[in-house]
Order: C-alpha cells, then sequence, then structure tokens
C-alpha cells in the first residue's frame, strides 16, 4: 500500500479530540483528517499555540503521521449561518483569515495540506467565478509565505462542484505550485460524469487530499461502504495504481452517534478491498509463519521503495519516515500479534542485530507503535535505542528518538538523546514529547553547547535556539 488510511474527526464530534485520536490511533488508522472546530482544536482559542504543540504531541505518540487539515466546520464563522461566510460572499474577509489560520496551524502540525472548497453561489455565475478566483489567489499567498500546500475539493451543489473545474480554475491562477486537489470518492458517485477510480486517474500528481466514503448517483449523502455505488477496490487500486503517497481519511461526519463501531466497520472494509499488495501477502505470510520475517524484512526497500514519506519538508525522512519504514512498521505490528512477549523480543533483538542501517530503524519505528509492550520487549527495545543513539547515521538517530524513547528512557540518556540530535544535524520535531520532557537540566546542556558553537564561531540550529528561547 502506497498511501495512508485514515479517519476524519468529523466523524466523532461527541468525543474529545485526545479521546477521538486515541480510538482512531487503536482502530489501526495512521493518518487522520482534522476537521477545525470549536471542540477539536478552535482555530480561534486564545491558547491555539498550546493546543497545537498538545495536539503534535498527541499525533506523534499515538503514531498518526499522516495529517490533512479539514476547514469545512458549520457553524465556526457564524452561529446563524452554516458554511458563512464564504469565498463567494460579499464579504470574504473572515473565510480567508480562517483559510490562513488553518495553513498556519497546518505548517505548525506538519500536515500535508488544508482542504477547502468554494462555497455555494448566490450570486451571477460570472461574478461568483471572479469573486472566487480573488479569494484563491489571496488564500494562496498565504500559503506561499507558509510553504503549505492547498487543496480543493469539489463538492456537490457549490460553485465548484466537479473535478474538472478545480483544474480549470488552476490553470486560470496560473498553475500555482502550492493549488492542487482534495477529492472525496463518494462526490464521484453522486455528481461526477465518470467512476471515482477514473477521477483519481484525471486528477493524478495533483491528488493530494482523498476523503472515502460511499453515495448513491445524484445523492450527497455520505454513506458507509456497501450502501451505496462506489466500486472500492476499484477505486483503491486506482490510487495505487497512480503511486498516490498521502493521505486517504474515511469522512462520515453524519455517523458520530456511533463513531468507534462506524471506524471499525470502515477499517475492516477498507482492509478488506486493498489491493493484494506485497506488503499485505508479507503480512499474510508473517501470520502464518512468523520466522518469515527473517527474509522478508531485508526485502522491503526493494519492493516498495525507500522514498521519504513527506519529501517537500522531510526530503530524508528524517521526522515522518520513509516508505519502508512505515512497511516494516506494519510487519512488526503483524509480529506482535502473533507472538509472545518473549519470542517478540527476542525477534526484536535479531532484526536489529542483523539488519542493515535501514532494517534497523524499522525495529526502531516500530517500537514506537507498539502499544503497551511487556518489560521483556521494553527493556530490549530500550537496549536498541541506546545502541542507535551511539551510531553517526542521521536517520537512525532521528528514529531512535520517537515516541518508545520518549516513555522509556530514562532522564540522562533522553538528554543526550536529545543532544546527540542536535550535534548530528537531526531536527527536533523528530524527538517524540520533545516539549513535554523537556527540563531545565536538558536546556542547560543545550546553553553549553551553543555557547561552544558560538566561540567556534558556527551557527547554531534555530531549533535548539527556539527550545533555550532565544532568538
Amino acid at each position: 500500500m502506497t498511501f495512508s488510511l485514515g479517519y476524519g474527526t468529523n466523524g466523532f464530534s461527541n468525543h474529545r479530540l485526545d479521546d477521538a485520536l486515541a480510538v482512531i490511533a487503536d482502530l489501526g488508522y495512521t493518518g487522520v483528517a482534522l476537521t477545525l472546530d470549536h471542540d477539536h482544536l478552535d482555530p480561534f482559542a486564545d491558547d491555539l499555540a498550546r493546543q497545537v504543540d498538545h495536539v503534535a504531541s498527541r499525533l506523534s505518540a499515538l503514531g498518526l503521521n499522516w495529517v490533512v487539515v479539514e476547514t469545512g466546520a458549520r457553524y465556526l464563522l457564524d452561529p446563524w449561518r452554516k458554511h458563512s461566510p464564504t469565498l463567494l460572499s460579499d464579504d470574504p474577509a473572515l473565510r480567508i483569515d480562517f483559510l490562513a489560520r488553518a495553513l498556519r496551524i497546518a505548517g505548525d502540525l506538519g500536515a500535508d495540506c488544508v482542504s477547502f472548497w468554494s462555497g455555494v453561489s448566490t450570486v451571477d455565475t460570472e461574478v461568483a467565478w471572479s469573486r472566487l478566483r480573488e479569494g484563491v489567489a489571496a488564500v494562496l499567498e498565504h500559503a506561499a509565505r507558509l510553504n503549505v500546500r492547498l487543496a480543493m475539493e469539489p463538492e456537490p451543489g457549490h460553485l465548484v462542484q466537479h473535478l474538472s473545474q478545480v483544474l480549470d480554475l488552476r490553470k486560470e491562477l496560473g498553475d500555482p505550485e502550492l493549488f492542487g486537489v482534495t477529492l472525496d470518492v463518494g462526490h464521484c458517485v453522486a455528481v461526477e460524469p465518470v467512476n471515482a477510480a477514473e477521477c483519481v486517474r484525471l486528477a493524478g500528481p495533483l491528488l493530494w487530499n482523498v476523503q472515502l466514503d460511499d453515495m448513491l448517483p445524484r445523492v450527497h449523502e455520505h454513506l458507509e461502504f456497501g450502501d451505496g455505488h462506489l466500486d472500492l477496490p476499484g477505486t483503491l487500486a486506482a490510487l495505487a495504481e497512480i503511486g498516490y503517497t498521502g493521505l486517504a481519511a474515511v469522512e462520515l461526519p453524519r455517523h458520530s452517534h456511533a463513531a468507534p463501531d462506524t471506524a471499525r466497520r470502515a477499517f475492516e472494509a477498507l482492509t478488506a478491498a486493498m489491493p493484494q499488495t506485497w506488503s499485505a501477502k508479507a503480512e499474510r505470510r508473517i501470520r502464518e509463519k512468523p520466522s518469515a520475517i527473517g527474509s522478508l524484512f531485508p526485502a522491503v526497500g526493494r519492493e516498495v521503495g525507500r522514498e521519504a514519506l513527506k519529501p517537500e519538508s522531510d526530503p530524508q525522512g528524517l521526522v515522518h519516515g520513509t516508505v519502508d519504514d512505515r512497511a516494516r512498521v506494519r510487519l512488526v505490528a503483524v509480529l506482535a500479534e502473533v507472538l509472545d512477549d518473549a519470542a517478540l523480543a527476542a525477534e526484536l533483538r535479531d532484526l536489529y542485530r542483523y539488519g542493515d542501517d535501514a532494517e534497523r530503524r524499522g525495529v526502531l519505528r516500530a517500537l514506537n507503535e507498539l502499544d503497551s509492550p511487556d518489560a521483556e520487549v521494553t527493556d530490549t527495545g530500550i537496549l536498541l535505542v541506546e545502541d542507535a543513539l551511539r551510531a553517526n547515521d542521521i536517520r537512525l538517530v532521528a528514529a531512535a528518538m520517537g515516541g518508545f524513547a520518549a516513555r522509556f528512557l530514562d532522564d540522562h540518556t533522553w538528554r543526550h538523546g536529545v543532544l546527540k540530535c542536535v550535534f548530528v544535524g537531526v531536527p527536533l520535531a523528530a524527538v517524540a514529547d520533545l516539549e513535554t520532557r523537556a527540563d531545565d537540566e536538558l536546556r542547560r546542556m543545550l546553553a553549553d553547547f551553543a555557547d561552544e558553537r558560538r566561540a567556534a564561531g558556527r551557527d547554531v540550529p534555530a531549533d535548539a535556539l527556539e527550545l533555550l528561547k532565544e532568538n
């Protein structure tokens, strides 16, 4: 599988955001479509910066590594009028400001893009299109300053309800590099002249965000998979065919009353419909014969690729990892389902000991995803992390300072791990729970390091200065 499966928080509107994220992660999803709303990260909150930091830490700890910011909250901007104002309104300033806030939040979360739509037109089409063009151009100025991508969703009943209109608008705006497509595959069933798989192919490399749901022709109602006319296997196969590597998140905003069960059924349907990739076959093989991981683990990079998951913002895969990292994490997760704790600890030791650096990264990143490992697995993991922190491979060091290290390394070792990151050039964004674990002793150590660098006439990394609250 080349893309990440996620779930939209607008389908968990009756849950606290922390709880919603935990349920989504526990069900097996690896990403989230985060709708900014009153109770789910309010973009107008007085303590927004603190909330964003908390959500970023929470996402990292839960292994929800792929995030898209959604902007479709209903009464966020006007308590009387749903979705008002829009980019088509007489005065779109509040909508533009909201989208600019969403872009800043997306940048701080390391999200892949901000998703938005045009709005319903109540004026002449020519006037509405002119307003849309001007409004999107204004939002793109904010996107350019922040280097965050903007993905437009064609929405049934809106001025822009077809994929072709998004592509036309992009051309009119001069094909901006940061302007792409959000595609709700259910909308394709409802209003597009071709099926969802063909829409995926038409969007091609401009497809940056996918929403997954079922629908009936000419009816804009989000349904669970199997209740409409969507060809789910064909659509997922088309995503794999075009090499889509982004988030594909379930979009069921009217199912919050039964969110956990709905999300579980959706994940089961998606898993059953997923193309039979090498990774899927490898997982099945490990369930049948756990020792097969010894031969499968080294083959991962050759079979699935080695590129960074987020090449634009993280070209070396230091923060978010690589395609082969993700596949190896999944193989270890399957192994953990079928082995007892002692056998799992032994297998992790062997995979790390006899693996190359890429395989060792896979073991380290898999440790970050293990839920409540027992004492033997924890002790083994600590030894492996400590070994990795003695290496000079920056991707190994980055993988070692994930959620497992944040939970289980003692203060002394963890502080030296952070200092090692700064010393070898690993961005501190790769360090899980940095804000919560950083203490005065770490800041003293970083201050000493900064003084030594300045004395030698060398620059101090900007993220280290930020942790020190220096300018």
